[in-house]
């Protein structure tokens, strides 16, 4: 009853973390704590613009004690920079603790479920109890129903159902079975009913659940190439800036205008990118957090940013366009045959096949044949089904052999055999494939029997998201084992670009391999043992928590809740964090543009009266100008930090579209705010009589 009370309280705990407002009270008071915190030089100096920023306000203050000593200056102006500065950095600094610190209230919650638990750890015929801190990779645990399972691992032996709500949120059960590819299990998970025996595959620290709570603390993060760009940039203009104000002075002497080091330092950090610069680790940060709060554990920030740049999507066609199960709903056998002799053949050579398919079939075959249905021969040999071969079946004692799998792979057996191919097999296998449906040919010895049906049911909606998914100029690729015939069918009704037939692993491989020296990236969704291949060559590899270790292993993402058309939403989160970055840097870098025109008139109008032509908001004094812009350059921060955090609202649309959007919104926004923002801080300065 413990365990079930800890499970509900971390399920609840993880909802409301969920739904925890923007500006939480909480969250406010450790953000803005960590900002202090945050003021550290060496930790400033990752952000070589706020860095900048805050030297000018160290610079500034020394100015101000100096005039507080009887030094000439102007002590109410230069404490008003120095003041407006120091906020300017602080705001900065609590745009990314903010971040921070909503992932951190998402690692509290996980650690809930992370509490210890005991394990009944197997030896040979011995089960001895420990903690699970003392398991180790390879270990094989036996778990029971009302049991929680003590750390990541396969299920070797039983099937039964498991309550993954403390780490998905999600209140349905589902099934973890050995065998196939949903045998994957996650430690802080439930079983509810049977009894599994699992074989751990995570040491200690190195769960999934620890490296979600490493990453949602900013433990892993890394910047990505497209991030790392953007800062050189932002670098080289705030030298270029930096450059340029420090021509100021000598210009300014040369025609008698007095520039005081506040003024100078005032005017640079106006002009720099302070607004991208304050808000880009952020946006990086928050893009995570929205990818784990999808239930997406990505194992580095960059590859939720690349997610943003993909040009094509391969998905397998069963359990990602269609329902995932595909039913044996018929038996077709050739001229000679009895549907009751394929039915018992078929359930023969389906003895070996673990997949839900090959259950089906077996099931069909006992609905067909009633107390005739033939049972399992402990003395037989098993051929197990793989995605290498392609078929299974069965060899008896007594000499017969039965095998069932994909038309190629039949006929490649029974050539083995020396047997001959019926004449009317392509007809019928055709037939079945026009239909929509999956032909799976059956063989007893060397001879053919007939066509198993297996049919598909497409995914609702799966066409409409597709839709959005080229609307983004992304392109759509099935992966099936079928048969071309039957690949069609499918591809036709599911709206998709393309497909590979009769897939194998190394030709999922291939295709990838071909794209990427084409110049495209490409992003792959797989749970299987077969997949991992495939996973590791993609540049977004997601794989399902209900897979094998070998998939998630090779993916650098995983799917909490095994959802396989959860590629369509990484999908929309990665290009969400690249429109935020650029939507904001736009208004950043027009901001910077505005800035400059609104405040160098007023700054030289009285030496040079020819630029008061060039004064186009008729800003009061030299002073008032750069103090307006100072102060507006501070607010505008936090004014900015929910479209940081929350993102830009996503509509799928073309690369040009989103750029067109950018420079009308943000391009014509980030130039007009600041005229009209530093013209009424200007007028409340001239009011007020503080200037």
């Amino acid at each position: 009853m413990e365990t079930i009370n800890k499970t509900v309280e971390a399920k609840l705990a993880r909802r409301k973390a969920r739904g925890t407002s923007l500006f939480d009270r909480h969250l406010m008071r450790i953000a803005a704590k960590q900002a202090v915190v945050m003021l550290k030089p060496w930790v400033m100096a990752r952000n070589p613009v706020m860095f900048v920023t805050e030297v000018g306000a160290i610079m500034t203050t020394l100015v101000l004690f100096l005039d507080l000593f009887g030094q000439s200056g102007s002590i109410g102006y230069t404490l008003s920079v120095t003041f407006i500065l120091w906020l300017t950095v602080l705001f900065a600094n609590f745009a990314e603790a903010l971040a921070e610190a909503r992932g951190k209230a998402q690692a509290n919650t996980l650690k809930q479920t992370r509490s210890r638990t005991m394990a009944r750890r197997v030896s040979g015929d011995a089960i001895e109890e420990i903690s699970s801190d003392e398991l180790r990779k390879g270990d094989v645990v036996l778990v029971s129903a009302g049991e929680t399972i003590p750390s990541d691992g396969e299920v070797t032996e039983g099937a039964a159902s498991v309550d993954e709500s403390a780490i998905t949120g999600e209140s349905a059960p589902v099934v973890r079975e050995a065998g196939g590819d949903r045998s994957g299990v996650t430690g802080g998970t439930r079983v509810l009913s049977d009894q599994i025996k699992i074989r751990i595959t995570a040491g200690a620290g190195e769960s999934f659940l620890d490296r979600m709570i490493a990453l949602v603390e900013g433990a892993v993060r890394q910047k990505t190439p497209n991030e790392l760009a953007l800062t050189v940039t932002l670098a080289g203009l705030t030298l270029a800036f930096l450059m340029v104000t420090g021509a100021l002075w000598p210009i300014g002497r040369y025609f008698g205008v007095d520039l005081p080091i506040p003024t100078l330092i005032a005017l640079l950090v106006c002009l720099i990118p302070t607004t991208i610069g304050a808000l880009l680790a952020a946006i990086g940060l928050a893009g995570m957090d929205r990818a784990l709060s999808a239930n997406v554990l990505a194992k580095s920030g960059k590859a939720v940013e690349l997610a943003g740049d993909i040009d094509t999507l391969l998905l397998d066609k069963t359990g990602t366009i269609t329902m995932g199960d595909r039913q044996a709903t018929e038996y077709h056998p050739l001229q000679g045959v009895t549907k009751e002799q394929i039915a018992e053949a078929a359930m023969c050579a389906s003895f070996g096949d673990r997949t839900p398919e090959g259950k089906s079939i077996v099931a069909l075959g006992e609905d067909i044949l009633g107390d005739k249905a033939p049972l399992e021969n402990r003395d037989s040999t098993i051929i197990e089904f793989s995605a290498q071969t392609r078929l299974s079946g069965l060899d008896l004692p007594d000499g017969r052999s039965y095998r069932k799998g994909t038309t190629d792979a039949i006929q490649a057996y029974v050539r083995e055999q020396g047997g001959s191919l019926p004449e009317n097999l392509p007809q019928l296998v055709d037939q079945v494939a026009r239909q929509g449906k999956t032909p799976i040919v059956v063989a007893e010895a060397k001879s053919i029997l007939g066509v198993i049906a297996l049919s598909d049911v497409l995914k609702p909606a799966i066409r409409d998201r597709f839709d959005r998914l080229r609307a983004m100029g992304l392109r759509v690729v099935m992966v099936t084992g079928d048969n071309p015939l039957t690949a069609a069918a499918i591809a036709r009704e599911a709206g998709v670009d393309d497909y590979i037939a009769e897939a194998k692993p190394e030709d999922k491989l291939e295709y990838i391999r071909r794209e990427q020296r084409a110049g495209r990236l490409i992003a792959m969704m797989g749970d299987g043992t077969n997949d991992a291949p495939a996973l590791a060559q993609a540049d977004i590899g997601i794989a399902m928590n209900s897979g094998t270790q070998a998939a998630k292993e090779a993916g650098n993402m995983v799917d909490l809740d095994s959802d396989p058309t959860k590629l369509i939403e990484v999908i929309e989160i990665g290009k969400q964090l690249l429109m935020t970055r650029g939507s904001l840097t736009t208004f950043s870098i027009a901001n910077d543009v505005a800035k400059y025109f609104a405040i160098i008139p007023a700054m030289f109008m009285l030496a040079i009266p020819q630029l008061a032509a060039l004064n186009i908001m008729g800003l009061a004094t030299p002073q008032s100008a750069i103090l307006s812009a100072l102060i507006f350059n501070a607010i505008i921060i936090p004014l900015l930090i929910p479209i940081a955090i929350k993102g830009v609202k996503y509509r799928p649309m073309g690369a040009g579209s989103i750029l067109r959007r950018n420079l009308f919104v943000y391009g014509l926004g980030g130039v007009i705010t600041p005229f009209v923002g530093i013209k009424l801080i200007d007028m409340a300065l001239s009011i007020t009589g503080i200037l």
